[in-house]
């Protein structure tokens, strides 16, 4: 799923997981949290592998149900949703 191993990223850098946005439904009433660092395994949500670096999963609380893009690269603007950046990488 990564484009690089995360061992070989340093930990103030974020994982490139992919060069696209995540697809996702959601929910109205539920939170997810979702993944700044590109580190878990349950991508595009957080795990708890960010441990140890300085980054921190970011709270969304669905207020509809419905279909969201998510970032896949971990550069957006607009966290957690994807703003393009990805086709500058």
């Amino acid at each position: 799923m990564s484009d690089t191993s995360s061992a070989s990223i340093p930990a103030d850098e974020a994982v490139v997981v992919q060069k696209a946005p995540f697809a996702v439904d959601v929910e109205s009433g539920k939170k997810y949290w979702w993944c700044s660092c590109g580190r878990s395994a349950t991508q595009p949500f957080c795990d708890g592998s960010h441990k140890g670096t300085g980054f921190v999963p970011l709270e969304y609380a669905a207020d509809k149900d419905g279909a969201l893009y998510l970032c896949g690269c971990k550069a957006t603007c607009k966290s957690p949703f994807c703003d393009g950046t990805y086709g500058k990488l």
